[in-house]
């Protein structure tokens, strides 16, 4: 990749449903705040969303490049790369 070009930025999506979605989709962002600080990774930019009701998210942002890593060792149930 040139130096002058960014790396593509993926959001890794762990999807909860059910009742008990919201509490376990926050815990899981918490988890992942913890993992991205301590292997130092470029991007800390995570969190979770409402899809709905019954249907809650936790996510991620790593770049291309740590990507092999971070699936490995947290098995995402999807990705998407981020357009700005």
């Amino acid at each position: 990749m040139d130096i002058h070009t960014p790396e593509r930025k993926i959001k890794l999506i762990w999807d909860f449903r059910g009742p008990q979605a919201e509490i376990t989709a926050k815990r899981h962002a918490h988890h992942l705040e913890e993992f991205t600080a301590a292997k130092a990774l470029t991007l800390d930019h995570n969190g979770h969303e409402k899809i709905s009701d019954m249907h809650r998210i936790a996510y991620m942002v790593a770049v291309e490049s740590e990507m092999p890593e971070v699936h490995d060792a947290l098995k995402p149930h999807r990705g998407q790369i981020v357009t700005e």
